[in-house]
């Protein structure tokens, strides 16, 4: 099994379910639950490799406050190694107020120790004792943003391989660094959302080929509508979603990412690779928040098995 050193953000989530609208000034509605949760998308992606089996380790920033400590002590109960996770007491630790209805989300969040986590704070012994770096959220790790072509460099000499989820832009200005940054990327998972805005493209197809590199493997995850992706002779693969009874959706993305990581670094074919990315988003929104139900991966193989 490969070593996958996750470095990203902490944060918590405090879960709004089945809310009956998204709040709008001065007006209130109503939620069905609420609970505070692990958060943030590395945090999940992270639980969610663990949880498929995967050795991993995360780097990353906390205050030295309550919602650090239940970071932390996530992170650990999921069986991930926190030895390169580093505590401030300067930093507040962040928190996402998740809304979510039965077709969508919004997010609100407080940055706090988010953005802290600097490319030199991952020192070569975390690099030395992984095979594979991944990174989410590259807009919000806004101290990690600027050297993070530098670390994938360095991870790269170290002879890992590299994934990077962008995440949302809260600025939604989305930069022109995609073309230099991807170079040193093996794989990159952004959303429908993010990749039209990154690549300048309204089609899929054509943001695919425009960002085409050669190297880097480009997923775009489409929600209800699965995946896409270039197969190797340039042709759009498409892989369906599962239909499950969502109870809530948030990080099913970073749930997908573990999926297809795990798959993808076991050496399994991209179309299925595509299929365990879906399975996992889909299993995951089974349970309130981003890790509460995460697949294991008997259940993944029973959904894949039971899938026509």
């Amino acid at each position: 099994m490969k070593r996958i050193l996750v470095a990203g953000e902490l944060n918590v989530d405090l879960v709004f379910r089945d809310c009956q609208s998204f709040p709008v000034p001065g007006c209130e509605v109503l939620a069905e639950d609420a609970r505070l949760v692990p958060g943030s998308s590395s945090m999940i992606c992270a639980m969610g490799l663990a949880r498929l089996g995967n050795p991993v380790a995360f780097a990353g920033k906390a205050g030295a406050d309550p919602w650090g400590d239940f970071c932390v002590s996530a992170l650990q109960e999921a069986g991930i190694d926190v030895a390169a996770v580093q505590r401030d007491a300067a930093l507040r630790t962040g928190i996402t107020a998740s809304f979510s209805t039965r077709s969508d989300r919004a997010l609100v969040t407080f940055a706090g120790a988010i953005g802290a986590l600097r490319a030199d704070d991952i020192g070569d012994e975390s690099l030395a004792g992984a095979d594979h770096l991944h990174v989410s959220s590259y807009y919000l790790q806004r101290a990690l943003r600027p050297d993070l072509e530098s670390l994938f460099a360095r991870a790269r000499a170290h002879g890992l391989g590299t994934s990077l989820d962008p995440g949302f832009d809260p600025e939604q200005r989305w930069g022109d660094a995609w073309p230099s940054l991807l170079s040193g990327v093996d794989l990159f998972l952004p959303n429908d959302v993010e990749f039209a805005a990154i690549s300048g493209r309204a089609s899929v197809l054509d943001g695919l080929r425009a960002l085409d590199n050669g190297h880097t493997r480009i997923v775009v995850k489409r929600g209800r509508q699965g995946c896409v992706a270039l197969d190797d002779d340039g042709r759009l693969l498409e892989s369906p979603a599962f239909a499950l009874d969502a109870v809530d959706s948030t990080g099913a993305g970073d749930s997908f990412d573990a999926g297809f990581l795990h798959a993808w670094l076991r050496g399994m074919p991209l179309a299925e690779a595509m299929r365990w990315g879906n399975a996992c988003g889909a299993l995951s929104t089974r349970g309130v928040g981003g890790t509460a139900r995460q697949a294991d991966a008997g259940e993944v193989r029973a959904l894949l098995e039971a899938a026509p």
